[in-house]
């Protein structure tokens, strides 16, 4: 009997660092995929996949998604070929919300969520830096990072408030 792969859902407020190290560990456990997902806002890499408010609205109602959720005014999706590839035994690392862990926990199991934080003036600066977002939204988000951490013992939280080497060596233990 083939085991289920294990789905890692990364989670954190905006600005914490998520994209940097999915990006870092993908080159370095090639053996754990990571899943696109579709976003309404321009993809600025190869883990988003740009679609308008209309393609997404089509995509939900087909039921295309295996976990969406909104944050910010956008919409984000992940497909339900992630079911097939879980069943698979492929492991995957969902970019997801912390708003879709009881959703997530219920519909894939064997699950880990790795929390990525990073204290508020860091968020701030490097939301700055990407130059995504007016001072507005920036604001917006650092409200939202107050939002209460997952809690249990899936939960693996990650300080990536020093240097990418640091916070890799910490998000590289979470996928053993």
């Amino acid at each position: 009997m083939k085991l289920r792969g294990t789905l890692f859902l990364v989670v954190g407020p905006s600005g914490a660092g998520k994209d940097t190290l999915i990006a870092e560990a993908s080159s370095k456990r090639p053996d754990i995929l990571v899943m696109p997902r579709s976003v309404t806002r321009p993809a600025t890499d190869e883990i988003n996949i740009e679609v308008s408010f209309d393609e997404f609205s089509k995509l939900k109602r087909a039921n295309h998604f295996a976990l969406s959720w909104d944050a910010h005014g956008l919409h984000y999706g992940v497909a339900r070929e992630l079911e097939d590839l879980l069943a698979s035994g492929q492991s995957v690392i969902v970019n997801g919300s912390r708003s879709i862990v009881d959703e997530a926990r219920e519909k894939f199991s064997p699950m880990r969520i790795i929390h990525v934080v990073a204290p508020l003036d860091l968020l701030s600066r490097r939301l700055r830096q990407r130059g995504r977002e007016d001072e507005f939204d920036i604001d917006r988000r650092i409200g939202r990072s107050s939002r209460a951490a997952p809690k249990g013992p899936d939960v693996i939280t990650i300080d990536n408030s020093k240097t990418v080497e640091e916070g890799l060596a910490s998000f590289m233990e979470a996928l053993t």
